[in-house]
């Protein structure tokens, strides 16, 4: 049995429907489906069974000895929820209860954490979870922040050698983007933001640079193709003695202009672009350049090659966004 929390949200969709196609299983999902169209994200899974939040314990505590890992995606991911409190209940809180349930039980667990730690990259992006390189971090918004803390506290654990689940993983997500997306609204990839200007031949709207280091649409990012993301969670799964916390990116950054230019381009066009300013209340905590390093995945045996930008946006829009049934 494998249990993915949040597994109607974007990551874990797409996690859903990669074990389903190996034929693991029973497969759970533990998530608020809410009032919108996420479940859409789901429906054309087989699962065993749904699991509000408010039972998860109780479910997991019925079914300790049937669970093979638990894949820990849920969380608030908005980077620009300002309610600090519902933030560390949803992403700190309940993944400390989670991790020390998967220790007492000997279960394998895979916890989200986020790029959004390495605040402006100032101290670099080095997967690194001593206590002395997680402490020079200063993530830039409370979702980053609460993200930060439990890898903290885990490589705090780690080094006084605490009890730990068999494996563990924590996975550090760059700017994921590709199917079952469309429910994060404003925190969606670019990608599927562009894309209904791309097809109407419209301009797409990017930011302004407020950073005289990079030109307007000049801004970088780790993008990341979400098959991509998705065949790591399952090379931990198929390497039980792999544990750590390991950047999950391409090790490439590529600029927005050549993210909205590959949308265009997939569709036969060339791009049309319109800069606007980056709104004065998110300038001072705004990146301008991220990118993985890689070399701690590669160095625990990952040798699988990542999707060029190009090629991971011309198989999202030909495959999804450009059909009836935009969902996997």
């Amino acid at each position: 049995m494998f249990l993915v929390t949040g597994g109607a949200g974007f990551i874990g969709s797409n996690l859903l429907a990669a074990l389903e196609a190996r034929r693991e299983g029973p497969l759970v999902l533990c998530d608020r489906l809410g009032s919108n169209d996420k479940w859409r994200n789901i429906a054309k899974r087989e699962l065993s069974d749904i699991v509000h939040p408010n039972h998860l314990f109780d479910f997991l505590d019925a079914n300790a000895g049937r669970l093979t890992a638990i894949f820990h995606l849920g969380a608030i991911s908005s980077t620009t929820e300002t309610d600090a409190d519902l933030i560390v209940d949803n992403n700190f809180n309940l993944t400390v209860a989670l991790f020390a349930w998967s220790a007492r039980n000997k279960v394998r667990i895979v916890y989200a954490s986020s790029a959004a730690t390495y605040g402006d990259g100032s101290h670099g992006f080095e997967d690194d979870i001593s206590p002395n390189a997680l402490a020079r971090l200063r993530p830039l918004n409370a979702y980053g922040w609460s993200k930060h803390l439990f890898d903290r506290r885990t490589g705090r654990k780690l080094a006084e050698g605490r009890p730990m689940p068999p494996q563990w993983a924590g996975l550090k997500f760059f700017n994921v983007y590709g199917p079952n997306e469309y429910h994060k609204g404003s925190q969606a990839s670019v990608v599927s933001q562009i894309y209904p200007h791309a097809e109407a031949g419209a301009a797409a709207q990017l930011f302004r640079s407020h950073d005289p280091r990079y030109p307007d649409g000049g801004q970088m990012r780790d993008f990341i193709w979400v098959d991509d993301a998705v065949q790591i969670m399952l090379w931990l799964l198929d390497h039980p003695s792999v544990s750590g916390l390991f950047n999950v990116g391409t090790g490439k950054a590529r600029s927005f202009y050549d993210l909205a230019a590959a949308v265009y381009r997939a569709l036969g066009k060339e791009p049309h672009i319109r800069y606007v300013d980056t709104p004065v209340e998110i300038r001072p905590r705004y990146q301008y350049f991220t990118e993985a390093r890689m070399e701690r995945l590669r160095a625990a045996g990952y040798d699988r090659p990542f999707a060029s930008l190009e090629d991971g946006v011309a198989v999202y829009v030909a495959r999804y966004l450009a059909t009836a049934d935009r969902y996997r």
